[in-house]
C-alpha cells in the first residue's frame, strides 16, 4: 500500500474530485491544517483517513501526515486538482522498484494551468541554485513526490513552512539518496493557489526556501 499526503487548507470543492480519482493501493491521508470550510469532515465521510495539523504550515502538514502515514511508499501531492492522482505511479513505480530513492513530479501545464510567470521563474531559479549546491539536476522543486517513508523520517527535515518541498530534496542529496524527475500533468486549480496565485505568496515561499538554503 502507497499512502498519499495531502495537505488541506479549505479544499472542499476540490476534494471530491482528487478522492474519487486515487488509484487502488494508494491510501489518502488528508492533513487538514486548519480549514473552515469543512474541508475534513468532507474528506472523512469520502473516506479518507483525517489527520489534524492546527499548526500552521505546508511542512507542518506534510510532517504530520508523514507520521501518520502507514505506507512503505510515501507520496505528497497538492489537493486543489491541480494534479492528477491517477498519476501517482509516475512517482512511485522507481522508488517500489528501486531505481530511485526520491521522485519528483515535474510540472508539464495543460491548457488552462495557472502557473503566473513570477511563480515559474522563482521556481527555476531555486533549481538552478539547488543544483549548483548540492549536483541534484532538477527542474522543478514541484509538490507531487515520492519516496520511502521510513527513510524520510530518517532524514530530519526541520522546516515547517514552505521550506519543506526543498529541505527534503537537500537533505536526501546530503545522505546520498537517488533523486530522479518525471513529468506530471500540471492541471487549472480549483480556486487560487495560496502560493503562486500572488506574487505575495509566491514571494513569502521563495523567503522560506532562501532560509532553507542559508
Amino acid at each position: 500500500m502507497f499512502s498519499v499526503v495531502l495537505p488541506v487548507l479549505d479544499e472542499r470543492d476540490a476534494l471530491p474530485w482528487v478522492l474519487e480519482r486515487m488509484p487502488p493501493g494508494y491510501a489518502p491521508v488528508v492533513v487538514d491544517n486548519g480549514s473552515t470550510d469543512g474541508s475534513g469532515a468532507l474528506a472523512a465521510a469520502l473516506g479518507a483517513q483525517v489527520v489534524h495539523e492546527p499548526r500552521r504550515g505546508f511542512g507542518a502538514a506534510c510532517w504530520a501526515g508523514l507520521q501518520a502515514a502507514e505506507g512503505d511508499v510515501v507520496c505528497f501531492m497538492d489537493c486543489d486538482a491541480s494534479f492528477d492522482p491517477r498519476e501517482l505511479s509516475r512517482v512511485t513505480d522507481p522508488v517500489e522498484h528501486g531505481t530511485a530513492d526520491l521522485v519528483l513530479g515535474a510540472r508539464r501545464p495543460a491548457p488552462g494551468a495557472a502557473w503566473p510567470a513570477h511563480a515559474r521563474l522563482a521556481n527555476g531559479v531555486l533549481a538552478l541554485e539547488l543544483r549548483r549546491r548540492a549536483g541534484v539536476r532538477i527542474t522543478d522543486i514541484g509538490p507531487m513526490r515520492a519516496a520511502r517513508r521510513e527513510a524520510l523520517l530518517g532524514l530530519g527535515i526541520r522546516d515547517r513552512r514552505f521550506g519543506w518541498p526543498l529541505e527534503m530534496v537537500l537533505r536526501a542529496a546530503a545522505a546520498g539518496w537517488r533523486s530522479e524527475e518525471v513529468p506530471v500533468t500540471y492541471l487549472a486549480r480549483e480556486g487560487r493557489s495560496k502560493v503562486t496565485g500572488t506574487v505575495r505568496g509566491t514571494v513569502r515561499a521563495v523567503r522560506d526556501m532562501a532560509g532553507v538554503l542559508a
